[in-house]
């Protein structure tokens, strides 16, 4: 290979020792020596070398940076679509190359290819298709042909196992791509072929006009136990058929992609996510050991919509306000309409080390089946606080956990906003443990307000029922 897109030795292959070291480690008669020859060829007389970058995922395309003195990136299985996407977006002056598989393209990555030719950005796609999981052990593929036996379908592939994907033709259906075309590597007209198609699947993005995809039809001797002879023979006559050779698409695009670099300015980047603003003042002597020693945890739970979310993000700034560690997880089961949905948030004084609060030293409920679900898991000594307004009797919890009732729904509705009761539940927060003082969680709640200042005193007194509707309760 005589293309200066490829290093001078494979350090990577053997340690760039003797033959090895001028040689790809492919099987002989591998159809991915000819691509990447091809693509090397193409990155040469276009000059784009200096600006290319290679994206290979898993399967035997991932050596491709073995091989290619380009900017290299290895994505996970089926995910280089999306990782090319990523680097044409930081950098739109880029020419990016996603380099695939069939395994890996038409399996675990169908979602990310057909998203990513939808969007149409000018990215190059080389689809190897040799029908089979080469590197993984010869297990049938997306692409393996009807009665073809692999590792998983010892008895040839049957209808129930679905039809071959025919990717070109997939791609080329939806209005994201400007070029497909599929080719082959048999002999050397259909080598020529392939030579053109990768060229200009590259210079279409060169010249900005979009989206390319070019599937290229690969023999892989080793899994079909056959000489090379016999593979390209497989190729043509078994291949062909299923996988009809040209152009399934070639528009003629005016060049589109003129998007600016992203930049990073640290100034601008602090200001977008408010970090830039004025320090918040503290108002804790020291961390509230008396909920628990080092790490709270507490969990939030309810419909959705009662503002379980909210409210746990209001905790977190307000830890954070005051120096401490704090955390949040959000989780939206499938039922959070109507169901339970629930946010786990910790505070530290130093870190938090596990970010889940399956035993939480604190439970606010804002449902009964939130009640019934997480009580039993608050800690021994431990605080529930709950929404007697909905939740007239509880679950049985362990020995020692306090029970806070406040009628959360009731004082929202009271003040003319329902949604206001999950700032009832911080009041009652603040009376029940003492985790931080008024000042803490009232400062959080206006720095959240400060693009809708007429909604503060509404929220500043919703707090204020819940401190003292909380106060007001005999805990037994």
């Amino acid at each position: 290979m005589t293309t200066s897109a490829f290093y001078g030795k494979f350090e990577r292959h053997s340690h760039g020792e003797g033959l090895k070291g001028h040689s790809t480690h492919y099987c002989p008669g591998c159809g991915h020596g000819l691509a990447h020859k091809y693509l090397g060829e193409a990155i040469d007389e276009l000059g784009i070398q200096d600006k290319t970058v290679a994206v290979s995922p898993v399967g035997c395309s991932v050596f491709l940076y073995y091989y290619f003195d380009v900017g290299n990136t290895q994505a996970a299985h089926g995910r280089a679509p999306a990782v090319a996407i990523g680097h044409k977006l930081a950098n739109p002056e880029s020419i990016v190359i996603s380099y695939q598989g069939d395994g890996d393209l038409a399996s675990i990555g169908l979602a990310e290819i057909v998203s990513t030719a939808q969007m149409g950005i000018p990215i190059t796609v080389i689809f190897v298709n040799n029908a089979i999981y080469g590197m993984t052990g010869g297990q049938m593929a997306p692409t393996t042909l009807m009665g073809q036996r692999t590792a998983t379908s010892p008895d040839g592939r049957v209808e129930f196992m679905g039809q071959p994907m025919k990717m070109a033709e997939l791609i080329a259906g939806l209005d994201g791509p400007v070029y497909v075309e599929r080719v082959a590597l048999f002999n050397p007209k259909q080598r020529n072929r392939a030579k053109k198609a990768i060229h200009k699947a590259l210079q279409n993005q060169v010249e900005k006009r979009g989206f390319s995809f070019v599937e290229v039809l690969a023999e892989c001797p080793t899994h079909l136990k056959a000489t090379p002879e016999q593979a390209e023979k497989w190729v043509e006559e078994a291949m062909l058929p299923m996988f009809p050779l040209g152009v399934k698409k070639d528009e003629t695009r005016e060049p589109w992609w003129d998007r600016p670099a992203p930049t990073f300015e640290t100034e601008r980047v602090l200001k977008e996510i408010g970090a830039g603003e004025e320090k918040a003042p503290r108002y804790c002597t020291s961390f509230p050991s008396h909920v628990a020693k080092n790490d709270i945890s507490l969990k939030l739970a309810g419909s959705g919509g009662d503002g379980a979310q909210t409210a746990a993000m209001l905790i977190v700034h307000a830890g954070i306000n005051e120096g401490f560690d704090a955390t949040h997880i959000p989780a939206y089961g499938p039922e959070s309409r109507g169901g339970t949905s629930y946010a786990d948030v910790h505070v530290a004084a130093d870190e938090v080390l596990s970010p889940a609060s399956p035993s939480p030293d604190v439970l606010i409920a804002f449902n009964m089946p939130s009640l019934v679900k997480f009580g039993p898991d608050v800690r021994p000594g431990g605080t529930i606080i709950y929404d007697s307004s909905v939740i007239t009797d509880y679950t049985p919890v362990k020995s020692g956990v306090k029970m806070v009732g406040v009628p959360m729904s009731e004082i929202a509705k009271d003040l003319g906003k329902l949604m206001v009761k999950n700032i009832v539940a911080l009041g009652a927060l603040q009376a029940a443990t003492g985790i931080f003082p008024k000042e803490t969680f009232l400062t959080a709640v206006r720095r959240a307000l400060k693009d809708k200042c007429a909604m503060i005193p509404l929220n500043e007194q919703a707090f204020e029922w819940g401190v003292k509707a909380a106060s007001e309760v005999t805990v037994p």
